[in-house]
C-alpha cells in the first residue's frame, strides 16, 4: 500500500486559469488534494491552445499544449458553464462539498452568478476561498487585468534585470518565465495551507485575496531592502550582485561558469586555484564589503585569469576547492544532468488516450506523505460524467441531456 498523501483529506474547486491559479492547486493536487478543475465546455483553459509544441503534435481539441500540462496533472476536468441557472445550480452543489474553492476572476467577476466570497460564506462558513488577482481585491488598480510580463516591469523586478544602463542591449528585461505567475501560485498554497490549519482549529474558513503584484513587490527581497534602507534606487547590473562579488558570469577559454562566493574564505579559495593568491591578501579585496567597492577593478583581473583554461578545467579545479561554481545549462543539458537524473525530476503520466505525458516533478520531498502522480493533465471534461454521477448522483440519462443542452461537455 502506498503512504497516505498529505492533502488526501481535501477537495479543492479550481476555478482559475492560465497559470498562477493552475500552479497553485496543482501544488495542492501533487500532494493529494482532489482537485476539480472547472472549465468551458468548448475551450477550457486558455493555455490548452498556447503552442507549438502540442502533446502529440496534435492540436485542440484532441491535443493539448506543453504549456497547460505544465501546470494541471492530478487534476479533474469538469466542463460545465456556470453562467447558466442549471449549470450554477451543479457548481453550488460542488462548493457544498468543497474545502477549498480558488478563483482568478476579475475582482467582482463571480458576483452576478452568486459565487463572490460574500454571498457564499453566509451558506458555507466553513469554505476557503482564495482569490488570485493582479493588483487585489483593494487599492486604485484593483479593477485592473493583471499579467506576469506587466507585473514584472511595475513590481521594479525588470528594473534589476538585464544590462546596466549604458551598456550594449541594456533594454530593461523579463525573466524568461512567468516566476511572478508561478511565485503567486506558491504563496497562494501557502496560504490556503496556513488557512486550513486555522479551520481546525476555529472550524471557520476565510478569504484569501492573493495579488501579483503585491507577491512581486514582496520577491525583491534584498533588493527592496536595499531601497528602504539606502533611499537609492537599485539599478540593472547584467550578471553581477549589488551585495557579493565576485558572483557573476566569467569567461572561460571556452564558454562561461558561474562563480558564486559567498564569504572571504571561499574567495582566498578561489584566487588560489586561478593561481594568483596575492589577490587575497590585497586589503582592496580581502573582504566582501572591499570588493564590492572595488568590483570594477577586480573583475576584470578575475576574468583574465578564468580565460586561459576551459570551462571543464575550472569546474573540477573549483569542486576540488569547494568553491560554488555552476555550467550554463540549456534545457536538454538540464535534463541530462546527472544529478537532476538522480532526482528524477523528468516523469511521466499516462493518459488514455494520449499514452505516456511527460511531465517535471513536485520539487517537494516528504518522507512519510509523498508527491503523487496519479494523473495525466486532463482533456477537456475528460471527467465530467464520473463527477456528476460520482459526487451529484446525476443519471446517465442526466448527464447526456446536460451535453446536450450546452451545460456540459465530456472528454
Amino acid at each position: 500500500m502506498p503512504p497516505a498523501a498529505a492533502l488526501d483529506h481535501l477537495t479543492v474547486l479550481d476555478l482559475t486559469r492560465i497559470l498562477a491559479g493552475p500552479w497553485a492547486s496543482q501544488t495542492l493536487a501533487d500532494l493529494g488534494a482532489d482537485v476539480i478543475k472547472v472549465e468551458q465546455p468548448k475551450t477550457g483553459d486558455d493555455t490548452r491552445a498556447w503552442g507549438p509544441p502540442f502533446v502529440d503534435d496534435k492540436k485542440p481539441p484532441e491535443g493539448v499544449s506543453a504549456y497547460f500540462c505544465s501546470a494541471n496533472r492530478n487534476k479533474k476536468s469538469l466542463a460545465l458553464d456556470f453562467a447558466t441557472e442549471r449549470g450554477s445550480e451543479i457548481l453550488q452543489q460542488l462548493i457544498s462539498q468543497s474545502d477549498v474553492l480558488i478563483e482568478n476572476y476579475k475582482v467582482g467577476g463571480l458576483k452576478k452568478y452568486g459565487l463572490d466570497y460574500e454571498t457564499l460564506r453566509k451558506q458555507y462558513p466553513k469554505l476557503i476561498y482564495c482569490s488570485i488577482t493582479g493588483f487585489g481585491q483593494t487599492g486604485p488598480y484593483a479593477h485592473r487585468a493583471g499579467y506576469d510580463f506587466i507585473i514584472q516591469a511595475m513590481s521594479g523586478l525588470m528594473s534589476v534585470t538585464g544590462q546596466p544602463p549604458g551598456t550594449a542591449g541594456d533594454e530593461p528585461m523579463k525573466i524568461g518565465v512567468a516566476l511572478t505567475d508561478i511565485m503567486t501560485g506558491l504563496y497562494a498554497s501557502t496560504a490556503i495551507l496556513a488557512a486550513v490549519a486555522h479551520r481546525e482549529k476555529t472550524g471557520n474558513g476565510q478569504h484569501i485575496d492573493m495579488s501579483l503584484m503585491d507577491v512581486s513587490v514582496a520577491a525583491m527581497a534584498n533588493q527592496g531592502m536595499n531601497y528602504l534602507v539606502s533611499g537609492t534606487s537599485p539599478v540593472r547590473m547584467g550578471n553581477a550582485h549589488p551585495n557579493i562579488v565576485p558572483y557573476q558570469v566569467f569567461p572561460t577559454a571556452d564558454g562561461h561558469l558561474i562563480i558564486a562566493v559567498g564569504n572571504d574564505r571561499q574567495f582566498q579559495s578561489l584566487v588560489t586555484v586561478l593561481g594568483n593568491e596575492s589577490l587575497g591578501h590585497n586589503e582592496r579585496y580581502r573582504d566582501n564589503s572591499s570588493r564590492v567597492a572595488h568590483r570594477d577593478e577586480l573583475v576584470p583581473l578575475l576574468a583574465a585569469l578564468t580565460k586561459r583554461q576551459t570551462t571543464a578545467h575550472w569546474a573540477k579545479a573549483l569542486d576540488d576547492a569547494q568553491v560554488p561554481y555552476g555550467p550554463i545549462n540549456d534545457t536538454e543539458a538540464v535534463f541530462n544532468d546527472p544529478q537532476v537524473k538522480a532526482r528524477e525530476l523528468a516523469i511521466e503520466l499516462q493518459h488514455p488516450e494520449r499514452g505516456a505525458v511527460p511531465g517535471v516533478a513536485c520539487p517537494i520531498r516528504l518522507s512519510e506523505t509523498p508527491a503523487r502522480y496519479n494523473n495525466a493533465p486532463p482533456s477537456l471534461g475528460e471527467h465530467t460524467k464520473n463527477i456528476l454521477q460520482e459526487r451529484l448522483s446525476l443519471t446517465t440519462d442526466e448527464c447526456e441531456a446536460l451535453v446536450r443542452d450546452g451545460i456540459c461537455s465530456s472528454g
